[in-house]
């Protein structure tokens, strides 16, 4: 279980990340607390947020799960522990990626994680109103400042994220070191095609959302009366991902997790975690018992031919 660098930042993390987008919506405080303090113990240890989180449940506007992270810091004296990435540019309070913006989006989030330093400052998603040396040169002032150790990108297009790379190059700027795309068992052409060989060429980490499918891919969801059991969320994930495609994905999970004796979940993050490339798979949870089986994951070796029959379902 090897830990594994984040491109060239020197940051090196556990081959499966924490997302927490779960603080302070899905779960409340102590619940929030006891998944940090068993992602310490598990050896999980990059921690993925975002200022915008959770600002679509109910009651909430945003920031609930930096200061929540923030909280737990305070308390467990666990910082040491812990890589802690965020982001800026989706929140309606911060939007976009101007220099003016970065700079006070920062101050934020240092203030609501109770923080000196951002290990891993992403940018959200593309603002192409604002010139790339200009969004680049804010991330390099906050990493001279000592606010920010590396900058990654999120939702990145291929040639926006080569263009940033090339900006960086040209005009001796920190390049984005981390690609955060949606990356799973099922959703892997928008990475495939043309974001993994450029990333690999440059030698950038990859820390990959939605790993699961929303769920799918832990098998919870396969049929519509699964779906009715779950709330709203699962008949999407139902309606999006229960096709014929969706249903041999399933089957080759299941072939292989009983030839494994591991759950279907931990087949389809070990798929991830040994594509080449890969850093770390960003997962969620709102239990321990949850956490513990999706940590299993990074144990669980799957030969060739496990592979290439997962491959070959998820083909097309």
């Amino acid at each position: 279980m090897a830990e594994r660098e984040l491109g060239t930042s020197g940051l090196r993390i556990s081959p499966l990340a924490f997302g927490g987008n779960v603080f302070g919506w899905s779960a409340d405080e102590a619940t929030s607390f006891a998944l940090l303090d068993e992602c310490v113990a598990l050896g999980i240890d990059l921690v993925d947020t975002a200022d915008v989180y959770s600002a679509w449940a109910d009651g909430n506007a945003g920031g609930e799960s930096e200061t929540l992270i923030g909280k737990w810091l305070q308390r467990s004296g666990k910082r040491d522990a812990v890589t802690i990435a965020t982001k800026v540019a989706k929140w309606s309070q911060r939007p976009g990626l101007s220099p003016a913006n970065i700079q006070a989006a920062c101050e934020d989030s240092l203030r609501r994680l109770g923080t000196d330093v951002i290990d891993l400052y992403q940018a959200h998603e593309d603002d192409p109103s604002v010139p790339l040396e200009d969004t680049l040169g804010a991330f390099s002032r906050l990493i001279e400042q000592g606010k920010v150790r590396a900058i990654g990108a999120s939702n990145y297009t291929a040639p926006r994220l080569a263009e940033a790379l090339e900006v960086s190059r040209r005009h001796g700027l920190p390049r984005y070191e981390t690609l955060q795309p949606q990356y799973n068992l099922y959703d892997r052409a928008g990475y495939e095609r043309e974001l993994e060989p450029l990333v690999r060429a440059h030698g950038l980490g990859v820390i990959g959302y939605y790993s699961l499918a929303s769920g799918f891919l832990s098998g919870k969801y396969r049929s519509e009366a699964d779906a009715a059991k779950s709330s709203a969320r699962g008949a999407q994930v139902v309606k999006q991902y229960l096709n014929p495609r969706g249903k041999r994905i399933l089957g080759a999970l299941d072939d292989v997790a009983c030839r494994h004796a591991a759950t279907v979940a931990q087949v389809a993050l070990a798929w991830l975690i040994a594509r080449p490339g890969i850093t770390a798979p960003i997962v969620s949870a709102t239990g321990i018992a949850q956490l513990r089986e999706l940590a299993a994951a990074r144990t669980l070796l799957l030969s060739k031919a496990d592979i290439a029959a997962l491959d070959g379902a998820s083909a097309g």
